[in-house]
């Protein structure tokens, strides 16, 4: 056990205890808990004081039975107070958070956890018992403790740690070493198996003051918490986490009632949201005509958000208010930023006309640059690597609050990261091709993974895809590369926007093949296939799983279904 004293300023957990000295009973996590007897829906609460306190008893409760400084922690618990209180008790105590999405499936799921071998395990009934049937990390957790009822696979449990302190429990966190690992936090896999980015308290402190800086984030707001990782860092800006009545893992099939119900009752100031549940929330506003006047602040991440879904969106809120895109990875985030009101009004012609996505402008202290394109480790960093002005490359990029490697995966690690001797850091390789425009702002143009390179020309998922999405009755379009006889043939693959019958397919594919006979990056697309339903990563419900559309598109064509 620590002996009381002030909180470490070089651990994450620090700005919660000095919110909570700013203001105590201000709420701090307001949470969905069901329904009511009039079927209203409920809610419970902490202020920021008793997140403080409650986190200060839990941090001396697992200190006490083991998890402490350098043990790996899987925590398994949705959004709720339980959440933020054992999220924020594991930075004070030192132990390293292991934050894996449920929505990435069973199999990732164990993969993941096999992978990182964490000594501990907490999460709620439900997940120890799916630890307990498909034998999750069964070889290296010694220590469960259950949020809930604990059924036939012993441990502690969260009532019984904290029956063992008193609510004037002191915990001092710990002052963390240069590069002292936080988290874990792994990645959504959707261009391979995740990856377990590891963040250091260092990395944690830089990313909450970009974010800080760069939206104008005040104590005092109040946050609609959709995704739970970046609802963590509310309390430690001092605002007020309010968790809606949704499955966070699925937000595209989130009820935007509950959504629109819980910004109009807490006046909801600033909201995160995937491109997948603004549109839903958007499309509802539309349909009923709903206004969100407290609104000021919305950031939708996670894979491009259309000009369409922008400009419905844009339509319930209030002169002044702002909607933010910002771009990065779990591996750096934010890497850049731009607004709506600037891709609604210049952007998104562009982009209709096959030039990209615009990501807006590198963030403050982070360095962007635009390399050659490889598939192979690169050893060091040389000036020589970077592509002139308007050419499509790798984005690499440098920051404060960028990761330095992947958990116990060196291979992976080598492939992303570039030495940097002469700076004496390093460049993240973000997977992404794209390039600057003359006034510095950075275009997307895709994930590396994704190009189709032909014999006649190398074709960019983003920029060829942006032409067919400006069809009216194009709800989105992927392109893939399927094979023929050693050839890579580019394929487009289209989901309609609801409510296209089928009998217009074949209206709607010659419109889309003289708008690519008509583009000179798109010419050589000849081959259009109709998909009801794209498969997507349940994280986002956003990003495209382009290969399994790969191998769906092979088989349509090998079938004769398509020529």
């Amino acid at each position: 056990m620590h002996d009381a004293a002030p909180p470490s300023r070089g651990n994450i957990a620090a700005h919660l205890a000095q919110m909570a000295a700013r203001q105590p009973a201000r709420p701090a996590v307001i949470c969905a808990r069901g329904r009511d007897a009039s079927a209203e829906i409920a809610y419970e609460q902490l202020t920021f004081a008793e997140l403080e306190a409650t986190s200060n008893r839990l941090a001396a409760g697992l200190d006490a039975i083991g998890i402490r400084r350098g043990v790996r922690t899987a925590l398994m618990v949705p959004p709720g107070p339980a959440f933020f209180a054992l999220s924020f008790a594991l930075f004070k105590a030192g132990a390293v958070p292991v934050l894996i999405d449920p929505g990435i499936g069973r199999d990732n799921l164990r993969g993941c956890l096999s992978h990182a071998e964490p000594e501990a395990f907490i999460g709620v009934s439900r997940a120890h018992a799916a630890r307990v049937l498909f034998g999750w990390a069964r070889r290296s957790v010694r220590i469960n403790v259950t949020v809930g009822s604990k059924w036939f696979w012993g441990g502690h449990t969260l009532s019984g740690l904290m029956r063992k302190t008193t609510s004037d429990q002191h915990y001092s966190a710990i002052e963390p070493a240069p590069g002292e690992t936080a988290a874990i936090l792994f990645t959504s896999g959707s261009t391979g198996a995740p990856k377990g980015a590891v963040y250091t308290h260092d990395i944690f402190l830089a990313q909450v003051e970009q974010i800080r800086r760069l939206y104008r984030i005040e104590p005092g707001e109040i946050d609609l918490a959709t995704f739970p990782l970046f609802a963590l860092f509310g309390p430690a800006l001092g605002m007020t986490e309010v968790v809606p009545e949704m499955d966070a893992s699925h937000p595209a099939n989130a009820d935007p009632a509950n959504i629109v119900g819980a910004i109009e009752k807490f006046g909801i100031t600033s909201m995160f949201g995937s491109p997948a549940l603004i549109n839903r929330v958007a499309r509802y506003g539309e349909q009923r005509h709903v206004k969100l006047p407290t609104l000021r602040r919305a950031i939708s991440a996670g894979a491009p958000v259309s000009a369409k879904v922008l400009e419905r969106f844009a339509a319930m809120l209030s002169p002044g208010a702002r909607i933010f895109t910002p771009y990065g990875a779990t591996e750096c985030l934010p890497v850049a930023s731009i607004g709506a009101d600037e891709i609604l009004n210049e952007t998104r012609h562009r982009t209709d006309e096959g030039a990209g996505v615009c990501v807006g402008r590198p963030v403050s202290g982070l360095r962007a640059r635009i390399i050659r394109i490889s598939d192979d480790p690169i050893d060091a960093w040389s000036d020589a690597l970077e592509l002139p002005q308007g050419e499509i490359g790798e984005i690499a990029v440098q920051a404060p609050h960028a990761t330095r490697t992947y958990f116990d995966l060196p291979d992976a690690t080598a492939a992303a990261k570039i030495p940097d001797p002469a700076g004496g850091g390093f460049y993240h390789r973000m997977g992404d091709v794209g390039y600057f425009d003359r006034s510095g702002r950075l275009w997307f143009c895709g994930r590396k993974a994704h190009r189709v390179v032909t014999p006649q020309q190398t074709l960019f998922s983003i920029p060829c895809e942006g032409v067919f999405n400006a069809h009216p009755r194009v709800f989105r379009s992927a392109l893939v590369g399927v094979k023929r006889d050693g050839i890579t043939r580019p394929v487009l693959c289209v989901e309609l926007e609801a409510g296209s019958g089928s009998e217009s397919m074949d209206a709607v594919r010659e419109e889309l093949l003289r708008i690519a006979a008509a583009h000179e990056h798109t010419r050589n697309i000849d081959t259009i296939l109709f998909d009801p339903a794209f498969p997507v990563d349940v994280r986002h419900n956003a990003k495209i799983f382009r290969e399994k559309l790969a191998a769906w598109a092979a088989e349509e064509l090998a079938s004769g279904k398509a020529q």
